[in-house]
C-alpha cells in the first residue's frame, strides 16, 4: 500500500496530516533508501508529487518499485549522487519541500573511510542547500542523528545539549545540522531562501532496513542472525541502551515539520520513543518474537565510536512540532520481525 509503509502497523497517514501535501511537490534526498522510500511512500499517498534523488549506493532501487505504478508521474526518480550539481539542480527544480535523508551511514564505516563520509554528508549538505536556495524551496528538513548527544551522561537526552561526537559520522551530522541553521539565518525566510528543521533520529528501524550489510543496524542485523539461526554479536557488555523508534515515526516527524506553520530557523527536534531498552533485553525479545530464544547473544569488545547509552526527551519536540510517537517500540519491533520472518521464508 502507498499510504502505509509498513503493512502491519497500518499508521492513519492521512487521518494524522490529512491534506496538508495533496498537491505539493517534494525533493527527496536518498529516496531509495530506508527512511527515504518510506518517506516518499507517505507523501504519494497523501497526494504529493515527489522526485526521488539517490545513487543507489545504499539501495538497489527496488524500495521504489511498488510506489511506480501507483503513483504514475507523480513519482521521478534520478539516478545520481548530490555531490553532482547539475543532477541535483534538475532533481530540485520546482520543488517547494526538500526532505534531506542522503548520507553515508554507520559508525564504524566513518571510522574507516572519514574522507568519504565527510564529502557526502558535509559537502553533500552544502550542495542541497545551494540548490534548494536557488530553485526558491521553501523548507528543508535534514536527517540529524542523535549521535550528535555523545557520551553525555545526563539522560534523557535534550536538544538543549552541547553536542559531543564521538566518530566521523556523529561529526558530518553535526555540520549537517550547523550548516541547516547558518544557511536558514542568512538565506532563509525574508532574504528569500529556505527555512529548515534537523531532527535527530535515534536508532530508527522498520520493514525495508536492509539486513545484508557488515553494518547493518542492530535489529536487522538482529533478525537476520536469528533468522539464519546464528547467534547475534552484541559489541560490548550488553548493558548499553537505545531508544528504538519505529520508521513511522520518523516519516511522522519529518511530515511535521514540513507543514509547521512559521520560521523554524534551523531548530533541532529529538524524534524517538522516549523509551529506554538496552541491547541485551533487545536480542531476549527478538529470540522469543522469532522462535529462536536457545540462541544466546554472542559478546566483542565495543567498537570506536559507539555510544554506552541514549534516550530522548521529547517535550521540545512535541511543543515545537506537535510530535508525538505514533508507534511504540514494541508495536513496531513486532511489525518489524515479522516483516523480516516473511523476507526469510520467501527466500528460502
Amino acid at each position: 500500500m502507498m499510504d502505509s509503509p509498513t503493512a502491519d502497523v497500518m499508521t492513519d497517514w492521512g487521518a494524522l496530516h490529512g491534506a496538508a501535501f495533496r498537491g505539493r511537490r517534494a525533493l527527496v534526498t536518498g529516496g531509495a533508501g530506508f527512511i527515504g522510500s518510506h518517506l516518499t511512500g507517505v507523501l504519494l499517498g497523501l497526494g504529493a508529487s515527489v522526485v526521488a534523488i539517490d545513487d543507489l549506493s545504499g539501495a538497489d532501487g527496488s524500495n521504489l518499485a511498488p510506489l511506480r505504478g501507483a503513483a504514475g508521474d507523480r513519482l521521478r526518480v534520478v539516478e545520481a549522487s548530490i555531490l553532482d550539481a547539475a543532477a541535483l539542480a534538475d532533481a530540485v527544480a520546482g520543488a517547494e519541500l526538500v526532505f534531506h535523508q542522503a548520507a553515508l551511514g554507520s559508525v564504524p564505516r566513518s571510522v574507516e573511510r572519514p574522507g568519504d563520509f565527510y564529502a557526502v554528508n558535509t559537502t553533500g549538505t552544502v550542495n542541497v542547500m545551494e540548490a534548494a536556495r536557488a530553485a526558491g524551496v521553501r523548507r528543508v528538513v535534514f536527517a540529524a542523528s542523535s549521535s550528535a548527544y555523545g557520551d553525555a551522561e545526563a539522560l534523557p537526552k535534550l536538544e538543549t545539549m552541547a553536542p559531543q561526537p564521538l566518530s566521523p559520522y556523529a561529526a558530518t551530522k553535526v555540520a549537517g545540522e550547523a550548516v541547516m541553521r547558518a544557511w536558514a539565518h542568512s538565506y532563509g525566510g525574508a532574504g528569500g531562501g529556505p527555512d529548515t528543521a534537523s531532527l535527530r533520529y535515534f536508532n530508527i528501524f522498520g520493514a525495508r532496513q536492509n539486513a545484508n550489510s557488515a553494518y547493518a543496524a542492530v535489529i536487522a542485523a538482529f533478525a537476520k542472525a536469528f533468522l539464519a539461526g546464528e547467534a547475534p554479536v552484541i559489541y560490548g557488555d550488553g548493558t548499553q541502551s537505545r531508544d528504538f523508534t519505529h520508521v513511522d515515526n520518523a516519516v511522522h516527524a519529518n511530515l511535521l515539520a514540513a507543514a509547521r506553520p512559521g520560521l523554524v530557523r534551523g531548530e533541532v527536534f529529538n524524534v524517538a520513543c522516549g523509551e529506554r531498552v538496552t541491547v541485551t533485553a533487545l536480542a531476549r525479545q527478538m529470540a522469543g518474537a522469532l522462535g529462536r530464544p536457545e540462541l544466546a547473544p554472542r559478546y566483542l569488545p565495543e567498537r570506536a565510536g559507539d555510544v554506552k547509552h541514549s534516550v530522548a526527551g521529547l517535550e521540545h519536540a512535541a511543543a515545537g512540532l506537535g510530535y508525538r510517537p505514533v508507534v511504540g517500540f514494541a508495536r513496531g519491533l513486532a511489525a518489524t520481525v515479522g516483516w523480516y520472518a516473511r523476507q526469510h521464508a520467501a527466500a528460502v
